[in-house]
Order: structure tokens, then sequence, then C-alpha cells
């Protein structure tokens, strides 16, 4: 073409540059874009650079979109309102929502007002970063900017609410906006929504309302309910709608077999999953990312890792390429083999592949981190999320300040926190139990109190979680008294208490042979708060073994505690033997020993050893057998 007279112009390399991408070529668009300019003299121009970073950003190829912006900046092309609408779809695609409304924010300083489509994107990325309270503040700004709601931002916000299961607000929406009327994708979303929120049944009626009405069911109609079903488990219900619907002329598609696909893994039939998928296969469906997700987690779900990576391995082969989820499904998984290494290289790799960058993998690799001591490794994590673009989320701050508080790097710990309100995030629950959890181990109450005092003036009301920790710091500092008093507070703030508040007064008291208030509160457990658990029955058995109370309470009460599956610690056990034989309760002991094996699972053979040793009169010896077992088997809720 060089050679030849024929001009060329822009219009030409378009269309080369959308052959590329039809042809999955999107990294030869900036070849073509070099080409253009310095072996043909053709600059590219607004348009040119507007088509060509569509294409990428359609493609999710979002380092490739980062370049060839770049080099439309440095050649000075001056970017429009559809050129500000791609970057901004770009950037959400990325789950980079603020640098997303910088971008807003930037528009008048080119000139441009935003349009409707630049609205509805931001709203449509709010959306699917499960913000519906953003996406309705973009929606005010949009008619505060005297921009008008168009079908499809309706639709979109609609959409929105139903994914949430907030049919009735979407209802309602759709009846106060005036002069826009319900189309076929209105009435998907309802659908949808009603499905999601397990409502099959008005979903049914909804579907016939839609046929009264002329409109014709969809595959995307049918997925809805076929979904719904699936989450509440009646997956032969949902495979007879799928029989339906092809009855009905309605060819399935790739979202319908994931959908029944990925429940069938979750419900742990990975073999019934797999056989499906090979009927998508032979069906000319060709199996897409979601597919292989679904059966990579499932495949993960049952410890199955390495055939997981095989697969994954197999998909990349195939020309399918792994999105965000499934590099965080495999991260998540190796790091809970605490097989770091490994987390770590599948980032670089999941970076350099030029996939979309999501909190969620990051948060996985740095909760891996810090859960095995690896501080300074987490926080580069945490820092390269910064230079990445890469928004931290209040679980990104909450795992990093937790793990620095039990490093005992408390003003790291806090200048991280200062670091997160300067962030715009607010410090939740979660960030002063770490803090609370610190100052309760170092035995300074008073610190801990204040703690609890600023999260109510900042509007963060603590829970029973919050209250049991401030409880076990006082008990730990040997103040028992108020931490009664505490109890007593808590529970009359309506709040239910759980074993994490009462064991830590439990405990203390027995450490202080007050065995009476002790059995009062494990009592008051039961009756008002949540059961007692295998550590309460423990360390109430504990006290009564050690001296706390008469010995047939504690009898009595080990046969409570075998009765819910509970085992005896066996040091407290060998006092509570020791008493009984001073006392010529043999016959008691050996009752207890049998119910102990019973309860244990002991197989005939040290079944038979022990009660050897009992029928004899060698206790010494039969307790020794017994705690040598119990050693091994590691006592456990039964």
């Amino acid at each position: 073409m060089k050679t030849s007279s024929c001009p060329l112009d822009a219009s030409t390399f378009l269309t080369l540059i959308e052959t590329c991408a039809t042809f999955h070529l999107h990294h030869r668009i900036n070849d073509v874009v070099h080409l253009m300019e310095h072996d043909f003299g053709v600059i590219p121009d607004t348009r040119f650079y507007n088509v060509a970073l569509g294409l990428l950003v359609k493609a999710n190829k979002l380092k490739l979109v980062e370049t060839l912006h770049s080099k439309m900046v440095t050649d000075g092309v001056t970017p429009d309102v559809s050129t500000f609408n791609v970057l901004i779809r770009a950037l959400c695609k990325a789950h980079q929502l603020r640098p997303a409304i910088l971008m807003l924010e930037d528009m008048p300083n080119y000139g441009l007002r935003p349009d409707e489509k630049t609205f509805t994107t931001l709203m449509q990325g709010f959306i699917e970063e499960a913000d519906l309270d953003g996406a309705l503040r973009i929606k005010d700004l949009m008619v505060e900017s005297g921009c008008a709601l168009t079908s499809v931002s309706v639709n979109v916000l609609v959409n929105g609410l139903c994914k949430e299961g907030r049919v009735v607000e979407a209802l309602t929406f759709i009846h106060d906006e005036q002069g826009f009327i319900p189309d076929q994708v209105t009435f998907n979303a309802l659908v949808n929504g009603l499905c999601r929120t397990g409502h099959i049944k008005q979903g049914l009626e909804m579907m016939d309302f839609m046929l009264e009405k002329g409109f014709d069911l969809d595959v995307y109609t049918y997925n809805s309910l076929i979904s719904g079903l699936c989450k509440l488990g009646e997956i032969d219900e949902a495979v007879e709608i799928l029989h339906h619907m092809v009855s009905r002329d309605c060819s399935p598609n790739t979202v319908t077999y994931n959908t029944l696909i990925s429940t069938l893994c979750k419900e742990n039939h990975v073999e019934a999953a797999t056989e499906l998928a090979r009927v998508l296969t032979s069906k000319g469906i060709v199996p897409d990312v979601c597919t292989f997700n679904s059966l990579i987690q499932g495949l993960c779900l049952t410890s199955n890792r390495e055939i997981a990576m095989e697969l994954f391995e197999d998909m990349k082969e195939k020309g399918c390429e792994p999105d965000e989820f499934t590099y965080s499904i495999l991260i998540e998984s190796l790091c809970s083999e605490r097989r770091l290494k490994e987390g770590l290289m599948l980032l670089k790799e999941m970076e350099s592949s030029g996939c979309a960058r999501n909190v969620v993998v990051y948060n996985t690799l740095i909760d891996g981190l810090c859960k095995n001591n690896r501080v300074r490794e987490a926080e580069e994590i945490f820092d390269q999320m910064e230079m990445l673009g890469v928004s931290r989320s209040s679980v990104t701050y909450n795992t990093l300040i937790n793990c620095l508080y039990k490093s005992k790097r408390v003003e790291d710990a806090a200048q991280l926190m200062d670091q997160m309100i300067m962030e715009g995030l607010k410090p939740d629950k979660f960030t002063y139990t770490s803090m609370l959890k610190y100052f309760c181990q170092q035995g300074d109450i008073k610190k801990a109190a204040d703690i609890v005092q600023n999260m109510t003036s900042n509007g963060c009301e603590p829970d029973i979680v919050t209250y049991g920790t401030l409880i076990g710091g006082l008990c730990k500092a040997g103040r028992v008294d108020v931490a009664s008093k505490l109890l007593r507070s808590v529970q009359m703030k309506g709040m239910v208490l759980t074993p994490q508040a009462y064991n830590p007064v439990i405990q203390a008291l027995c450490k202080r042979k007050r065995m009476k208030e002790a059995m009062r509160l494990f009592r008051e457990m039961m009756e008002k708060g949540d059961p007692p658990d295998a550590i309460t029955y423990k360390i109430v058995f504990r006290g009564l073994c050690n001296g706390g109370g008469p010995i047939q309470e504690a009898v009595d009460f080990t046969v409570e505690m075998l009765e819910k599956g509970i085992l005896p610690e066996f040091p407290s056990f060998g006092f509570l033997a020791e008493g009984l034989c001073s006392l010529s309760m043999e016959d008691t002991l050996i009752e207890l020993v049998n119910m102990v094996m019973e309860k244990a699972r002991f197989s005939q053979a040290e079944t038979s050893i022990i009660r050897g040793f009992l029928k004899i009169r060698k206790f010494n010896d039969a307790l020794a057998n017994l705690a040598g077992i119990l050693d091994r088997k590691k006592p456990r809720r039964f």
C-alpha cells in the first residue's frame, strides 16, 4: 500500500485495528498506530483514539488502554466526551471508582460536559462494586447537572436495585419516573430481583404478566429463574426449567450452563459439574472464564487444588484468559495452605497479564502474609496497591492494622489508622477491636475503656465482641468485679451475651474459688444467653475438680459435659479421680471412665486394656492408659 498511489487516511487504519480486535490481536493495535504515523504519515485524531481505546476496553486490555492513552496525551490530541466515557468505563472495569470520579470532575477543565453515557457508566460501575448508594448519588448528580435520565439509565438503576433484592424500591422508582415505559429489559430485571430474593412464585407470575403483554421470554428471563432455583438448592427443578426453555426454542447460553455448573460445584458435585461442562462443549458452546472459574473453585473447595491448577493451565492453552476471580480463587486456596510463595508468583502473573486488579486478591495475600508473621512483605503488597492504582478497602487496612498491633508496632498501627481516615475510610468495629485487644493484653484497661468511648463518639456502636474483649481484659487485670458489672450493663443494653463475654468472668471466678458465683453465671448462660461452648464446660470442670466445690457436683457436671459430647481435660479429670478414690467412690470413677471411652470412641483393644486394670483395681494404671490414649486422640467435641 505504501508504494501505491492509493491515498490512505485514518479510516483505513480504523478498519485494520478493528480486524486486529476481531482476531484477538489487541496487542498489535499500538503497532498499527506507530505504523500509520511513522510509515504513512497519517496522524491519529480524537475519533481514531476513541475507537482504539474502546476496542481495548471492551476486551478488558486495561494495561494497553493505559499505554495508548499516555501516547494520546503525549501527542497532544484533545479528548472529547467520548474519550472520557471510554476511560471512565476502563477505570470502572479496573475497580478504580475514585479515579473515575476524578476524571468526571476533570471534564469541565477541557470545556466538556458529562453526558447521559458518562453518568450511566459510573452508575453501572458503582452497581458492579455492590455500592448501590454510590450509584444513586451519581443519579442525583446527573439530575442536578441538568442531564435527563433515559430509559437506559433508568434500567441500569432498576437492575441495580433488583440485584440488591430491593424490588419494592425498584417498582416505586419505575412508578415515580414520569414518562418511562417499562420494556423487556425492565421486566427481566424485576424477574431477576424476585428470583434473587427467593420469591420464585412471584417471578413466575411476573413471567405470566410479560406473556400477557406480548413480551417474549428470552434466555435472560429463563436464566433468572434457573439461578433463583439453584440458590434454593432446587437443582432438579432448575434442570426442568432448562428443558422447558429448550422446548420453547429458546437456546441456553453459557450463563445458563454456568449457573448449573456453579451450583453443582458448590454442592460438592464436581463430577456432575464436569459432565455438564462436557455436554456444553458437545453442543458447540465454548466454556468461558466463568465455566472454568466454577470448576476451579469446586476443585479447590474439595481439596483438589493440583487438579485445579492443571485446569488453570488448560484454560490458558485453550485461549480462555483467566480473570481476576480465577486468580483470586487460586491465590486464596494457596494462602489457606500457607503456600505463599506460589501465591505471590500468581499475583505477579496476574499483574503482567494485564488482568484487572482486584482488591480482594491483594487482601487475600496480605491476610495470608500477616497470619504467617511476614509483616514486611504484607506492607510491601499494601504499598504496591497504591502504585498500581488499586483502591485499598477497609478490609485491607483492618488486616494490616491488626497485624501491626499483634507485632507490638503500636505507633505504626496508629499512623496507618490515620492514613485510613485520610483516604476517606471510616474505622469500623474491626479496626477498634484490634486496638482494644492489644491494650487489654497489655493490661492497659484505661486506654481500652477510652477506645470503647471513642468508638461510640465516632458513631461506631460497640457490639458483643467489643465488650467481650474489654471484659476479658478486665479479668486478666484482676478486676473481676468490674468485669461482672460490665457484663450486667451489657445485658441491660439488650445484647445477647455470648461465651466470649461470659467465659473470662467464669474463669476468673473459678480461679478465686468462687464456684457458686461461677456456677450461677454458667446456668444463666443456658437460660438467657448463647449456650455454653466447649471452653465454658472445660473452665467450670477445671474449677470444680480443683477443689472448688463438693465432689458430687463435679461428678454430675462431668456427666452433663459428656452428654453434650465434650471430653474432659485429663489433668482435671485426674484430680477428680484422686478425690473419688480417696472417698472410696471407685464405682463412680469406673462409670465415668466408661463414659469417657464411649464418647471418645476407643477401640475394642483400648477399652479392654483399661477395663482390665479397673477390674483388678489398678486405677493409676487405668488412668495412665486413659491419659495416653486421650492425648493421642486429642480431646474434641462429638
